[in-house]
């Protein structure tokens, strides 16, 4: 296997992960949980679009920088677009068109082929780790869980049960802290897609955005990972709630990140038709209504709440949730 293979491969990997209008009332079916305490105080962050147009539909072009010295904790959800049961067709296929990686660089691994390796299982949750032939980074970042460290890791998948089997919930790739979640499918449904990801920490560009992590812990009888960022500073990244409606994880970091993004929607656009994601709406955090906007023609705001996903059906990742970013806090 060549190396420009093992970066498909990888590639690929990030949009099926090896698994089997408007935007006033999607806002508002996304917003209606538990409501932010009266002495709850909310704090509004710098957000800022560092997309840039392209033609290839397998390219993360979509950049939604958060920027704060003051924040250390948010909260991020994965909900189902609001027009999923609308939906006849799901669409998971690769689109190559326009695609060239050869300028893409390449770290070989021990492995020949993608191999795959039980790290963890209980009876409803499991947790599995792959190696990849080829990786775009070094793979110098553990993964710990319990008393058990694993090396060279560059995807890991949560498993959860459903009705007759498993789902596939989160995913992370611990050499570039890159973040995949998705709620449960609803009943009766096939599993739904990945979409967009999100990068939690300092994020620093490494010829495109990253989170260089020194090591990433997980605690399956909590849900919960521990981040040890290699600028300095952790983190607690919770799986909150996990169900068919919705994916919630709430971040706890041990400082907040002065000079930099401490988080990042990473997502793609190439047409209305054909993205992952193609409309961004922000809660300013004084006015009567939010400002919504298509994904590349956004600029920058200063916000309590950020929403990134479709209104409108594309023939990528069909089914890919909806994403929000809130409860900004110290």
């Amino acid at each position: 296997m060549t190396g420009i293979d093992g970066a498909r491969i990888s590639r690929r990997l990030r949009v099926l992960h090896l698994s089997a209008f408007g935007v006033g009332l999607l806002c508002a079916a996304l917003f209606a949980t538990a409501p932010v305490r009266a002495a709850e105080p909310r704090l509004a962050v710098d957000v800022i679009n560092q997309s840039d147009p392209v033609l290839c539909a397998e390219k993360d072009n979509v950049a939604i920088a958060f920027q704060s010295p003051e924040v250390t904790r948010f909260q991020i959800e994965a909900a189902h677009p609001a027009y999923l049961n609308a939906l006849a067709k799901d669409s998971f296929a690769a689109d190559w068109t326009d695609c060239e990686f050869k300028s893409d660089p390449v770290f070989r691994s021990e492995v020949k082929v993608p191999t795959r390796k039980t790290l963890f299982e209980a009876p409803d949750l499991w947790v599995v780790g792959w190696t990849f032939p080829t990786f775009w980074r070094p793979s110098t970042t553990p993964f710990i869980i319990g008393d058990k460290t694993f090396q060279g890791l560059h995807l890991i998948q949560v498993w959860m049960i459903r009705p007759m089997g498993g789902e596939e919930v989160l995913v992370v790739y611990p050499q570039d802290g890159y973040w995949r979640l998705r709620p449960k499918a609803p009943p009766g449904r096939d599993l739904t897609a990945f979409g967009s990801s999100v990068l939690i920490g300092p994020v620093t560009d490494a010829g495109r955005p990253v989170v260089d992590l020194r090591e990433l812990a997980f605690d399956p009888k909590r849900s919960e990972f521990k981040l040890a960022f290699k600028a300095g500073g952790s983190a607690t990244v919770r799986m909150s709630k996990v169900d068919a409606d919705k994916h919630v994880l709430d971040v706890v970091m041990s400082q907040a990140v002065a000079d930099k993004p401490f988080a990042m929607l990473r997502s793609m656009y190439v047409t209305d038709f054909n993205n992952d994601a193609s409309r961004l709406a922000v809660k300013p955090i004084k006015g009567k209504g939010w400002q919504e906007a298509p994904v590349l023609g956004f600029k920058r705001a200063e916000a309590t709440d950020v929403w990134l996903g479709r209104t409108v059906i594309s023939r990528h990742n069909s089914s890919s949730p909806d994403h929000v970013l809130r409860r900004f806090g110290k």
